[in-house]
C-alpha cells in the first residue's frame, strides 16, 4: 500500500468484527484494527490470554476473520514465532504461494513481565513477526494488579495508597528500549488517537524484513477511572504531555513522530504531568498535600526520559 486515502484502507479485508465483549471505550480493538491495516498480505494472529483475547473468543463465537492462535500469557512470541517457521518450512516445499504476515498482540502483563523471555528470545532469533504490546499499564484481566509497565502513584488493587503508601513506589520499565537494545529492524510507539500514525509504522512493521516490536498505549476506563467516552482523548493527552511519546527506531535510528515532533520543534505545547494525573481516577490521592512529591518525582522522570529521547532523535 503506498497511499494512506480511506479509500485505500476501506478496501482491506474486515479482519476483527464487531460484536466482540470487550468494555465500553476499551481501546484494545481499535489499536488492533490500525495496526492490522499496515498489511495488505494475509494475516496470521496469535494472541496472548488477557484482556483482548477473553472478549474476542468467548466460546463459541470468535470476532476474528484471520486465522487465529490463542496462547497463555507467557508464551505469546513464541507460538508466533514457531507458526512463522512452519510457514517458512511450507513456503520452501512449495506448498504455499501466498506472502502472509504474522502478529502476535498481548497486554503489557504478558509483554512487559510473563513473556518477556519468549519475547526477547523471538526478537533475538530474527523472527519475521510484529509483536504490539497492548499497553494498559496493569493487569486488567485478573483484576487490575499492577505490573512494570504501571506508573508510579497509581493506585491498582495491589499498590493501594493509604496512610503509609502513595501507590506503585516504582517509575515504569522502558520496555521499549529493551526492544531497541535487541538490535532489531523496527520498534514504535504508538496511540491510538492518531490513526495516521499508527498505520503508518504498522506498515513499516511488516515490511521491514525481520522482527519488529510496537508498544500501544492503551487507555484502560475500569482501571484508570475515566469515563468511558475519553478514551481517545486520554490517548491524545499521554502523548501531549509526554508521558507517551510517539517515536520510531529504524535500523538504530531514532526518529519522533506525530505531536512528540511538534513539540519537540516548539510548534506545540507540551502539558505538565499534573493534567495526566486530574484526568484520572487511579491518581487522586496524589492530590492530598502530603503526596506532592510523588507528582514531583512524576514529572522529572517524564522530562528525564524525555529529554532523553530527543538527544537519541539528534544522533546520526
Amino acid at each position: 500500500m503506498t497511499s494512506l486515502a480511506i479509500k485505500d484502507l476501506q478496501k482491506l479485508p474486515v479482519r476483527l468484527t464487531s460484536g466482540h465483549r470487550l468494555c465500553a471505550g476499551c481501546a484494545e480493538s481499535i489499536i488492533a484494527k490500525q495496526v492490522m491495516m499496515g498489511s495488505e498480505d494475509d494475516l496470521v494472529v496469535s494472541l496472548s490470554t488477557g484482556c483482548f483475547e477473553v472478549s474476542t473468543t468467548v466460546f463459541p463465537y470468535t470476532s476474528w476473520n484471520v486465522p487465529y492462535v490463542h496462547t497463555a500469557f507467557g508464551n505469546g512470541a513464541a507460538t508466533c514465532a514457531g507458526v512463522e517457521t512452519a510457514f517458512n518450512a511450507l513456503k520452501k516445499k512449495g506448498k504455499i504461494k501466498e506472502n502472509v504476515n504474522f502478529i502476535n498482540f498481548a497486554g503489557d502483563g504478558a509483554t512487559y513481565d510473563i513473556g518477556l523471555q519468549a519475547l526477547s528470545g523471538a526478537m533475538e532469533r530474527g523472527h519475521r513477526m510484529v509483536y504490539v504490546c497492548l499497553n494498559n499499564e496493569a493487569y486488567m484481566n485478573t483484576g487490575i494488579q499492577r505490573s512494570s509497565a504501571t506508573t508510579i502513584g497509581a493506585q491498582t488493587t495491589t499498590s493501594w495508597p493509604g496512610s503509609v503508601s502513595s501507590g506503585k513506589k516504582e517509575f515504569s520499565k522502558d520496555l521499549t528500549a529493551i526492544m531497541v537494545a535487541h538490535n532489531i529492524p523496527y520498534v514504535a510507539q504508538v496511540s491510538p488517537h492518531n490513526w495516521r500514525d499508527t498505520v503508518q509504522k504498522s506498515q513499516k512493521a511488516f515490511a521491514c524484513g525481520g522482527p519488529a516490536f510496537i508498544n500501544a498505549l492503551s487507555p484502560c476506563p475500569r482501571g484508570w477511572r475515566f469515563a468511558s467516552d475519553q478514551t481517545i482523548a486520554m490517548a491524545k493527552l499521554g502523548v501531549e504531555t509526554c508521558v507517551w511519546p510517539l517515536f520510531e527506531v529504524v535500523n538504530g535510528k531514532y526518529e519522533l513522530t506525530g505531536e512528540s515532533a511538534r513539540i519537540a520543534d516548539g510548534k506545540a505545547e507540551k502539558k505538565p504531568v499534573m493534567d495526566w494525573i486530574t484526568s484520572q481516577g487511579r491518581y487522586k490521592h496524589l492530590l492530598q498535600d502530603k503526596n506532592a512529591p510523588v507528582i514531583e518525582q512524576m514529572q522529572n522522570e517524564v522530562d528525564r526520559r524525555w529529554n532523553k529521547l530527543i538527544k537519541l532523535t539528534e544522533l546520526d
